[in-house]
């Protein structure tokens, strides 16, 4: 897929919203986005996301290494929680960031919800353990219904390496992370008042107190880091998409759909105009373009979470190897609707039970080998129901 530029000058940039006198923290001020993501403060840039980016990259390579036969699960295990040297930069080693402690971790969802936070990773600890030793050791064996190993796609494709459920763990991970790790860091954290306002942000926010030595304050660098989890591994005044393995990868995928093309510059827009707010001190407006991220971001998910089903469908009986591929990356981003966020409560589109029922569905008696064209269309219509798309939009 080729890069998705986004437009330095878009016309939504440009367009203000006013808020009335009683605004909590606000004195009726006016927001303008600017053009791009740039803030600064006397001559200084304010923005600053590094640990999203550290993170975004040792995602990618750990991913990467999932489908590398020689790793053994303490490496595995020692990327998803940085612990040893065994990313490829002594600055990710040392960075004092990891994985596993940011996934299922919001504010909103999780703090009070350990229980729900620590079986999620739990499930994906055990899918790593599974990778290593039960997709590992079949590695050149012929994969068939309850035997792991390798299947080709039709025509000579790619091999894929599944378990005996026809499910590759890497692609469930990769997606799972992308709703547990980037979507509910983004949506149920960052962007949440529970910790934009927490403690003295708003009054130190509007008497610009910044943060210790830094050129920020600390509601804005908490808005930057949620802009970070999407947009960490590139320029931030002229991001461009399909950057990494995650959601930046797929809001790329989204766009180049003709039924959603406008949804990149749609949540830009909101992360610079709730971002420009921030510094006008006026938190409706800031609120509202949170709201519009939640909106649009959960939507990607439940977007592909429709097309890799539908897309598995279409080879089923016929092209195993493509079939599971597409159902294994369908399958994470079903596991991701429970980071999902409806706007205007605080609650995802799915819930976890919901979604464990999903999986279940998926993966009962033979999972993949067994799955029905009726189950991935009956699953496909549950998820485009509670969204504003069709089916038939999504899943080509």
């Amino acid at each position: 897929m080729k890069k998705l530029v986004l437009s330095l000058f878009i016309v939504g940039s440009m367009l203000t919203s006013c808020s009335s006198d009683d605004d909590n923290g606000s004195s009726g001020s006016q927001v303008v986005a600017p053009a791009t993501y740039q803030f600064e403060r006397n001559g200084v840039t304010t923005v600053n996301y590094g640990g999203q980016t550290s993170r975004i990259l040792m995602g990618v390579e750990f991913v990467s290494a999932l489908s590398d036969n020689t790793k053994t699960e303490v490496e595995l295990d020692g990327m998803f929680t940085n612990t040893g040297d065994y990313f490829s930069t002594s600055e990710l080693n040392t960075s004092g960031k990891d994985i596993r402690s940011k996934t299922a971790a919001s504010n909103d969802y999780f703090s009070a919800n350990t229980t729900d936070g620590n079986a999620i990773k739990s499930e994906l600890d055990g899918w790593i353990a599974n990778q290593v030793n039960d997709v590992f050791p079949n590695w050149n064996t012929i994969a068939v219904s309850g035997t792991a190993g390798q299947i080709q796609e039709a025509g000579g494709g790619s091999i894929r390496y599944v378990n005996s459920k026809g499910l590759e763990y890497n692609q469930a991970i990769n997606k799972s992370l992308i709703g547990a790790l980037i979507a509910d860091q983004i949506l149920n954290n960052y962007l949440s008042p529970s910790v934009l306002d927490a403690g003295d942000n708003i009054i130190n926010n509007d008497s610009d107190v910044l943060d210790g030595s830094n050129n920020y304050t600390t509601m804005e660098h908490k808005w930057d880091e949620a802009f970070g989890y999407l947009y960490g591994t590139d320029d931030a005044l002229a991001p461009q998409l399909n950057q990494d393995s995650f959601l930046n990868k797929y809001l790329s995928r989204v766009e180049d759909d003709e039924d959603f093309a406008g949804i990149a510059d749609d949540i830009y827009n909101a992360f610079k105009l709730g971002r420009a707010a921030i510094v006008s001190k006026n938190y409706t407006v800031r609120d509202q373009q949170a709201e519009i991220i939640r909106e649009k971001i959960s939507e990607i998910i439940a977007i592909r979470a429709v097309y890799y089903l539908q897309q598995g469908k279409t080879n089923l009986g016929t092209d195993y190897g493509s079939a599971f591929h597409d159902l294994s990356e369908g399958f994470g981003f079903v596991y991701s609707l429970q980071f999902t966020r409806q706007p205007g409560t605080s609650s995802p589109y799915f819930t976890k039970s919901e979604v464990d029922a999903f999986v279940s569905e998926l993966m009962t008696a033979n999972g993949f080998w067994d799955v029905t064209s009726e189950t991935l269309d009956s699953i496909s219509e549950d998820i485009a129901s509670r969204f504003n798309f069709t089916v038939e939009q999504a899943g080509s």
